[in-house]
């Protein structure tokens, strides 16, 4: 107990610390307790909800999802038109746009066509002078982008076209997600001209509703409110109501019950993922609120398929059979966790309702470790996530119920654990042999889940099929659904695809979640988003 006291008083004076230096003469600062820090502040380099969240507050894409909501909607362009059997997108952006400033550059113009061009050629061309500069394009890539577009054209200031080799149904919902957010190409060409290109990274500009202030890792985030957003009321000036919110902080705290600690005080007004079992203290707390949503998400245990013994199919039926799911849902769940049947969690449209819940059965796996030649069992290493995360509240008490059910079949497992971003990076690479990770669909379609989670493209160094599986049919099935609109059409194809997932066993699927996030009563307008964001435009805050 002292321990854990005096980490939350060390993070509360961090906390203290930022608030104290934030924004000088801002009236109201909103503090978000977040879950970890952002892999990057570049949203062409984020791959967790973590970091989206982080660029969400300052970048805006072409088209968007509402709010709480998987319904598409103009954001920069104000509409757009398709052609050419759905091969030919053109979209008109809005006027008068404008970007952010720093202490390194104040833009003299405001959104246009060469933006958006350059926010997707640095990401789509290996000889673009930015294709290099902080790391690889890992989600446009796996998404196949790369191999569908044919070109990006500048019709006029204001107008752009993407033409794609062939139609796509992803297409749009994919621009909506963090890698479609648009960057300044004139800030981009004065960091290129200051031979300090890397800066487009460490200090972002972008045209969201706050504009980026520092970042302190392990310690906050911090914006302020943009006055020229764009999707600002004029009439209001530099602040709409006086609620408004002027100043916003992630205020980087990974432990749960520190969180929940700092939210109780006052130290922050929003708080990710209580745990399990802590909802019920969220809700007998007059001051606060429990936010609650039916999350697009999955946990899972991943089996390196290119390893030793996880290449024999017999091997991963067996650690499939030998895990209790049922047991572990009810003991780190609760009542916000289902037990997962496949990668689609059930309110995705292409779930398939006829798969029964995998079985568990332990003698039925030392069977097939037995057939396998490993009836002594083997060791292997067995990664467990360092955070709690939306899809997983608790990672080592998990992989604790897992070790003991491999036990009992002979599979002596080591526990591993890295900090958040070097797990991440850990895992992206291919090092771990089991490991337990997650996923929250960024667009709510079923390819979001299928395609990039287990798509062979994604199977390639880096990707984020961690399983490194490459299935040719399962393969072939995703993408014909990709290549129609027609509903009943891509459903059949993404059930062929479950069976053959279900078939394979690359994973182990776990649970799928009720997502909870913890309020303050004072502030209005935040809610629990299907998609794991956290969105803070047009939040108000009354303390």
């Amino acid at each position: 107990m002292t321990g854990i006291m005096t980490r939350i008083a060390a993070v509360a004076l961090a906390a203290i610390a930022v608030l104290g230096d934030a924004v000088p003469g801002q009236a109201r600062t909103l503090v978000y307790c977040s879950e970890g820090d952002p892999e990057a502040l570049d949203p062409g380099l984020v791959t967790t909800t973590t970091a989206m969240s982080v660029t969400w507050q300052m970048f805006n894409s072409l088209v968007e999802f509402a709010p709480g909501t998987t319904d598409l909607r103009p954001a920069l362009a104000e509409s757009w038109a398709v052609s050419d059997g759905g091969r030919t997108y053109d979209f008109l952006l809005r006027e008068g746009v404008r970007f952010h400033a720093n202490a390194r550059f104040t833009p003299s113009r405001p959104l246009e066509a060469e933006d958006v061009l350059f926010s997707f050629l640095r990401q789509w061309q290996p000889d673009h002078p930015y294709h290099q500069v902080g790391g690889d394009f890992a989600y446009f890539r796996d998404l196949g982008l790369a191999g569908l577009i044919e070109g990006i054209e500048r019709l006029d200031a204001r107008r752009v076209r993407f033409r794609l080799k062939e139609p796509d149904a992803t297409f749009l919902p994919n621009l909506a997600q963090a890698f479609g957010g648009i960057l300044s190409a004139e800030y981009a060409d004065h960091l290129m001209r200051q031979g300090t290109p890397e800066e487009l990274a460490r200090a972002p500009i972008g045209t969201g509703p706050f504009r980026f202030v520092d970042y302190r890792p392990g310690v906050a985030v911090r914006y302020r409110s943009f006055p020229q957003y764009w999707r600002r009321p004029r009439e209001a000036g530099t602040q709409v109501g006086t609620d408004a919110v002027e100043g916003l902080v992630f205020s980087i705290t990974p432990n749960t019950a520190v969180r929940l600690t700092k939210l109780k005080a006052g130290e922050c007004h929003v708080m990710a993922f209580p745990g399990t079992a802590d909802l019920d203290a969220v809700r007998a707390d007059h001051d606060l609120a429990l936010l609650s949503g039916e999350a697009l998400n999955v946990a899972y245990l991943a089996l390196n398929t290119t390893r030793p013994p996880m290449n024999d199919l017999r091997v991963r039926r067996a650690i499939s059979l030998a895990i209790d799911r049922r047991a572990i849902v009810e003991a780190v769940y609760g009542p916000a966790g289902t037990v997962a049947r496949n990668p689609l969690p059930p309110s995705s449209w292409a779930f398939d309702p006829d798969l029964p819940e995998p079985a568990f059965d332990r003698e039925a796996a030392a069977r097939l470790l037995a057939q396998a030649g490993l009836s002594d069992g083997f060791e292997t290493d067995l990664w467990y996530l360092p955070v709690s995360r939306p899809y997983n509240p608790d990672g080592r008490r998990v992989a604790d119920m897992i070790r003991a059910d491999l036990a009992r079949i002979g599979i002596r497992a080591r526990l591993t654990t890295r900090d958040w971003n070097a797990y991440r990076a850990a895992l992206y690479s291919g090092a771990p042999t089991m490991m337990l990770y997650g996923w929250t669909s960024d667009n709510g379609d079923p390819d979001n889940f299928l395609n990039v989670l287990l798509g062979c493209r994604a199977a390639e160094p880096g990707g984020a099929n961690l399983a490194r599986w490459c299935d040719p049919g399962y393969d072939a099935a995703v993408k014909s659904a990709r290549g129609t609109v027609d509903r009943e059409t891509r459903t059949q194809l993404y059930r062929e695809a479950q069976n053959r997932f279900r078939e394979a066993a690359p994973w182990v699927p776990l649970a799928h979640t009720v997502v909870h996030m913890g309020v303050r009563r004072t502030v209005e307008g935040f809610r629990a988003d299907p998609l794991g964001r956290a969105l803070f435009e047009g939040v108000t805050a009354k303390e």
